[in-house]
């Protein structure tokens, strides 16, 4: 059946979340003198590491978004940075978002490559995280009209890789499985995601890590358009 709909994940596929904290990061720590004795490399991987496993609580309702800001630099900077209290946390935390907010940037190639779909196929978003949070970056990226429907956990009740929140983004694009690809970067929750939802994955590996399975479509980024976009087309053909 011919292709009709792409969906994305948006954190890490059109959204470049990981190269914005590591520069917010580096940018709000910079002040401190215990900054110049550690490698950012390895402070970034620690707070990517307690970013992954905080993120699904905040999703589950178990902290709300400010008290997880507040516990992942209690956590991340104990060994570097006391804190006198919870309002100092808060506030460092506050000072690290704006950082975050101005050095926000996209994934590279990723408006011309929508800009290329949207004239023949129908784009949906399918991503883990607040609907408020994800509207912003959208507009911030300049893809709000390219896309034609937003599907967040938060509206949905489900995270990826439930295969319900895809069924959602579905019905309101009005596209069936087979019709359908979606290209995002995280193996469990896009590749196998989609899977289960019978959706056909594109796989985005932009940082060179090994291949769970052999036969899936993979791409490395989306440059050169030329080259990428016949291999997310075929992908669901």
């Amino acid at each position: 059946m011919p292709l009709t709909t792409v969906l994305f994940d948006l954190d890490d596929t059109l959204f470049d979340h990981a190269g914005t904290a590591r520069a917010a990061l580096e940018a709000s720590t910079a002040p401190f003198a215990w900054a110049e004795t550690v490698e950012l490399n390895e402070l970034y991987q620690r707070y990517s590491d307690i970013l992954e496993e905080m993120h699904p609580r905040v999703l589950a309702g178990e902290f709300g978004y400010e008290e997880a800001r507040r516990l992942r630099f209690q956590r991340l900077l104990a060994p570097y940075q006391a804190f006198a209290d919870d309002a100092e946390a808060d506030a460092f935390a506050a000072f690290h978002y704006g950082h975050y907010r101005r050095l926000r940037r996209p994934v590279a190639g990723a408006a011309p490559l929508l800009e290329a779909l949207k004239p023949t196929y129908r784009i949906g978003i399918v991503t883990n995280n607040r609907t408020e949070e994800q509207v912003d970056k959208l507009a911030f990226l300049g893809l709000t009209h390219l896309v034609d429907a937003l599907i967040t956990s938060e509206a949905v009740g489900v995270t990826k890789p439930d295969p319900r929140i895809f069924r959602v983004a579905l019905a309101q694009l009005g596209a069936r499985p087979e019709e359908t690809v979606l290209v995002g970067d995280n193996w469990t929750a896009d590749v196998l995601g989609a899977r289960a939802a019978g959706i056909r994955p594109v796989w985005l590996n932009r940082f060179g890590a090994e291949c769970p399975e052999a036969g899936v479509t993979t791409i490395t980024g989306f440059e050169p358009l030329a080259q990428v976009l016949p291999l997310i087309i075929g992908a669901g053909e």
